[in-house]
Protein backbone atom coordinates (compact mmCIF):
# COMPACT_ATOMS: atom_id res chain seq x y z
CA UNK A 1 0.00 0.00 0.00
CA UNK A 2 1.26 3.74 -0.88
CA UNK A 3 2.37 5.90 2.00
CA UNK A 4 -0.20 8.71 1.29
CA UNK A 5 -0.04 12.34 0.87
CA UNK A 6 -0.37 15.82 2.67
CA UNK A 7 -2.22 18.43 1.06
CA UNK A 8 -1.41 21.71 2.75
CA UNK A 9 -3.98 24.28 2.47
CA UNK A 10 -2.65 27.92 3.04
CA UNK A 11 -4.56 30.65 4.71
CA UNK A 12 -6.84 33.41 2.81
CA UNK A 13 -4.06 36.27 1.42
CA UNK A 14 -1.41 33.43 1.80
CA UNK A 15 0.24 31.00 -0.40
CA UNK A 16 2.53 27.92 -0.53
CA UNK A 17 5.21 30.07 0.45
CA UNK A 18 3.78 30.68 4.02
CA UNK A 19 6.28 29.73 6.98
CA UNK A 20 4.47 26.67 8.06
CA UNK A 21 3.92 25.26 4.49
CA UNK A 22 7.87 25.65 3.69
CA UNK A 23 8.74 24.12 6.97
CA UNK A 24 6.25 21.28 6.84
CA UNK A 25 7.62 20.72 2.99
CA UNK A 26 11.30 20.92 4.23
CA UNK A 27 10.79 18.48 7.11
CA UNK A 28 9.39 15.97 4.82
CA UNK A 29 11.91 15.97 2.35
CA UNK A 30 14.54 15.63 5.37
CA UNK A 31 12.48 11.97 5.92
CA UNK A 32 12.74 11.78 2.33
CA UNK A 33 9.23 11.92 1.62
CA UNK A 34 9.10 15.05 -0.73
CA UNK A 35 6.88 13.46 -3.26
CA UNK A 36 4.25 12.90 0.06
CA UNK A 37 3.87 16.30 -0.11
CA UNK A 38 1.82 18.99 -2.24
CA UNK A 39 0.86 22.66 -1.48
CA UNK A 40 -1.40 23.82 -4.07
CA UNK A 41 -1.77 28.02 -4.76
CA UNK A 42 -5.27 28.25 -4.09
CA UNK A 43 -8.03 30.54 -5.69
CA UNK A 44 -9.27 33.48 -4.05
CA UNK A 45 -12.37 32.43 -5.63
CA UNK A 46 -13.63 29.60 -3.01
CA UNK A 47 -15.88 27.35 -4.88
CA UNK A 48 -13.14 27.47 -7.81
CA UNK A 49 -10.17 26.14 -4.99
CA UNK A 50 -12.75 23.76 -3.97
CA UNK A 51 -13.24 22.08 -7.31
CA UNK A 52 -9.02 22.75 -7.90
CA UNK A 53 -8.04 20.38 -4.91
CA UNK A 54 -11.40 18.40 -4.87
CA UNK A 55 -9.51 16.88 -8.48
CA UNK A 56 -5.98 16.51 -6.71
CA UNK A 57 -7.31 14.27 -4.16
CA UNK A 58 -8.84 12.45 -7.33
CA UNK A 59 -6.15 12.36 -8.83
CA UNK A 60 -4.33 11.30 -5.78
CA UNK A 61 -6.39 8.54 -5.23
CA UNK A 62 -6.73 7.32 -8.75
CA UNK A 63 -3.00 7.27 -9.04
CA UNK A 64 -2.77 4.69 -6.18
CA UNK A 65 -1.14 7.71 -3.70
CA UNK A 66 -2.13 5.96 -0.53
CA UNK A 67 -4.57 8.43 1.76
CA UNK A 68 -4.69 11.74 1.56
CA UNK A 69 -4.68 13.69 4.87
CA UNK A 70 -5.36 17.32 4.83
CA UNK A 71 -3.26 20.10 6.44
CA UNK A 72 -5.20 23.17 6.35
CA UNK A 73 -4.56 26.99 8.28
CA UNK A 74 -6.72 30.00 8.67
CA UNK A 75 -9.17 29.68 5.61
CA UNK A 76 -7.71 26.69 4.67
CA UNK A 77 -8.73 24.81 7.92
CA UNK A 78 -12.36 25.54 6.68
CA UNK A 79 -11.42 24.35 3.27
CA UNK A 80 -9.79 20.82 4.70
CA UNK A 81 -13.04 20.63 7.30
CA UNK A 82 -15.42 20.31 4.09
CA UNK A 83 -12.84 18.69 2.06
CA UNK A 84 -12.67 16.18 5.04
CA UNK A 85 -16.57 15.97 5.10
CA UNK A 86 -16.97 15.86 1.45
CA UNK A 87 -14.13 13.30 0.65
CA UNK A 88 -14.23 11.00 3.99
CA UNK A 89 -10.37 12.04 4.74
CA UNK A 90 -8.54 13.14 8.19
CA UNK A 91 -7.99 16.51 8.41
CA UNK A 92 -5.57 18.58 10.82
CA UNK A 93 -6.76 21.91 11.06
CA UNK A 94 -4.29 24.95 12.31
CA UNK A 95 -6.34 28.05 13.86
CA UNK A 96 -8.86 27.68 11.15
CA UNK A 97 -11.66 29.93 10.45
CA UNK A 98 -15.08 28.99 11.47
CA UNK A 99 -16.70 30.26 8.98
CA UNK A 100 -20.43 29.94 10.10
CA UNK A 101 -19.53 32.75 12.86
CA UNK A 102 -17.71 35.26 10.36
CA UNK A 103 -19.13 38.49 9.34
CA UNK A 104 -18.72 38.51 5.30
CA UNK A 105 -18.51 42.28 5.55
CA UNK A 106 -15.05 42.00 7.39
CA UNK A 107 -13.75 40.59 4.25
CA UNK A 108 -15.77 41.96 0.91
CA UNK A 109 -13.16 43.94 -0.93
CA UNK A 110 -9.76 44.25 -2.36
CA UNK A 111 -6.70 42.30 -0.64
CA UNK A 112 -2.95 42.33 -1.41
CA UNK A 113 -1.58 38.52 -0.74
CA UNK A 114 0.80 38.39 1.99
CA UNK A 115 3.49 36.52 -0.33
CA UNK A 116 4.42 38.97 -3.25
CA UNK A 117 2.11 42.26 -4.88
CA UNK A 118 -0.82 40.59 -6.30
CA UNK A 119 -3.94 41.72 -5.48
CA UNK A 120 -7.86 40.42 -5.29
CA UNK A 121 -11.23 41.15 -4.89
CA UNK A 122 -13.48 39.56 -2.44
CA UNK A 123 -17.01 39.50 -3.22
CA UNK A 124 -20.52 38.98 -1.23
CA UNK A 125 -20.88 36.03 -4.00
CA UNK A 126 -17.49 34.35 -2.54
CA UNK A 127 -18.78 35.39 0.68
CA UNK A 128 -22.03 33.12 -0.28
CA UNK A 129 -19.49 30.38 -1.40
CA UNK A 130 -17.93 30.10 1.59
CA UNK A 131 -21.21 29.57 3.46
CA UNK A 132 -22.11 27.16 1.18
CA UNK A 133 -19.54 25.29 2.24
CA UNK A 134 -20.55 24.66 5.46
CA UNK A 135 -20.85 20.72 6.50
CA UNK A 136 -21.20 18.77 9.83
CA UNK A 137 -17.41 18.10 10.65
CA UNK A 138 -16.43 14.65 10.79
CA UNK A 139 -15.29 14.71 13.93
CA UNK A 140 -13.97 11.52 14.37
CA UNK A 141 -11.34 12.59 11.89
CA UNK A 142 -10.08 16.09 12.33
CA UNK A 143 -7.61 17.02 15.13
CA UNK A 144 -7.90 20.78 15.77
CA UNK A 145 -4.49 22.69 16.83
CA UNK A 146 -5.35 26.27 18.51
CA UNK A 147 -3.30 28.84 20.32
CA UNK A 148 -5.20 31.23 22.72
CA UNK A 149 -3.08 34.34 21.16
CA UNK A 150 -4.61 33.88 17.62
CA UNK A 151 -5.30 37.83 17.13
CA UNK A 152 -7.13 37.29 13.77
CA UNK A 153 -9.79 35.03 14.89
CA UNK A 154 -11.58 34.23 17.75
CA UNK A 155 -10.42 30.30 18.90
CA UNK A 156 -13.64 29.88 20.96
CA UNK A 157 -15.49 30.35 17.85
CA UNK A 158 -13.37 27.53 16.46
CA UNK A 159 -13.15 25.30 19.41
CA UNK A 160 -17.68 25.67 19.71
CA UNK A 161 -17.56 24.69 15.80
CA UNK A 162 -15.21 21.89 16.35
CA UNK A 163 -16.71 20.67 19.21
CA UNK A 164 -16.01 16.76 19.74
CA UNK A 165 -13.05 16.29 17.39
CA UNK A 166 -9.49 15.64 19.11
CA UNK A 167 -8.84 19.59 20.06
CA UNK A 168 -5.20 20.77 21.15
CA UNK A 169 -5.39 24.39 23.03
CA UNK A 170 -2.63 25.88 23.38
CA UNK A 171 -1.92 29.19 25.53
CA UNK A 172 -0.46 32.12 24.07
CA UNK A 173 0.56 31.89 20.04
CA UNK A 174 -1.11 34.11 17.77
CA UNK A 175 -2.35 33.23 14.80
CA UNK A 176 0.28 31.55 12.64
CA UNK A 177 0.24 29.20 15.25
CA UNK A 178 4.00 29.78 17.08
CA UNK A 179 4.08 26.36 17.94
CA UNK A 180 3.93 24.73 14.56
CA UNK A 181 7.11 22.95 14.40
CA UNK A 182 7.17 21.24 17.83
CA UNK A 183 4.03 19.72 16.02
CA UNK A 184 5.42 18.46 12.75
CA UNK A 185 6.44 15.05 14.20
CA UNK A 186 2.96 14.39 15.59
CA UNK A 187 1.14 15.92 12.24
CA UNK A 188 3.43 13.12 10.06
CA UNK A 189 2.39 10.41 12.53
CA UNK A 190 -0.92 11.61 12.18
CA UNK A 191 -0.82 11.14 8.28
CA UNK A 192 0.37 7.84 9.19
CA UNK A 193 3.82 8.78 7.14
Amino acid sequence: MARGLILYLHGFRSSPGAWKSRLLGEAMAERGLAEHFLCPPLSSVPAQAMADVSALIGNAQTQGRGPVTLVGSSLGGHYASYLAARHGLRAVLINPAAVDRLDPDKFVGEHRYLHGEDSFVFTREHAAQLHAQILPPPVDDLWLLLETGDEVLDYRQAQAFWLGCRQTVLEGGDHSFTRFPEFIPQILEYARL
